[in-house]
């Protein structure tokens, strides 16, 4: 499987997922300090996994390394109330290593890249 396809559907599952999060726990309030960041998030990943192969992996890179810190963010949240928020934890996990191997991609313009030619 190629890696772009692997980022588009991550990207699609973590976007899809966050948001049915803010739904199913009701955090649409103005005092949830992740309302704003979880909605970039969900807007970035989207656009990403829609985007033309071109555009898509710049936009996924970025969008990847921007949930890996949001979703860190919401970890160390959980961390300091002596909890473990696993479903956070697995997705900055993710979001770091496709951000990572997506700019490796970009970087080794040869025998391991993305190609987004092939990939659209």
């Amino acid at each position: 499987m190629r890696l772009l396809l692997v980022g588009r559907v991550a990207a699609a599952v973590l976007s899809l997922s966050t948001f049915v999060f803010l739904f199913l726990h009701d955090s649409w309030h103005r005092d949830n300090m992740f309302l704003v960041p979880d909605l970039i998030l969900c807007a970035i990943l989207l656009a990403g996994a829609l985007l033309p192969a071109r555009a898509a992996v710049a936009t996924l890179t970025v969008g990847f390394g921007y949930t890996a810190g949001v979703l860190t963010t919401s970890v160390l949240s959980y961390a300091v109330r002596d909890e473990l928020g696993l479903p956070s934890l697995i997705g900055a996990l993710a979001a770091a290593v496709l951000a990572v191997a997506l700019a490796r991609g970009q970087r080794s313009s040869g025998r391991r890249s993305v190609n987004p030619a092939a990939s659209s």
